[in-house]
């Protein structure tokens, strides 16, 4: 049996679905800088995309 991987469970969200959310990078500091439009897709999580489904969800077994 696998161990929860802490560093990967802290920053993805599995939903009801099964899918894995992040946050988006860069959004801590130096944000006056970017436009509205950059600062608005950072509000909300993103899905993961191109990764191997199997070995995210090796680490995260009770997920």
């Amino acid at each position: 049996m696998h161990k929860t991987n802490k560093a990967l469970a802290k920053r993805i969200k599995v939903t009801g679905t099964g899918k894995l959310f992040r946050r988006i990078p860069g959004q801590n500091h130096f944000n006056a800088k970017n436009s509205g439009g950059v600062g608005r897709k950072k509000r909300h999580a993103e899905e993961f995309s191109g990764i191997p489904f199997k070995k995210m969800m090796r680490r995260m077994p009770s997920a």
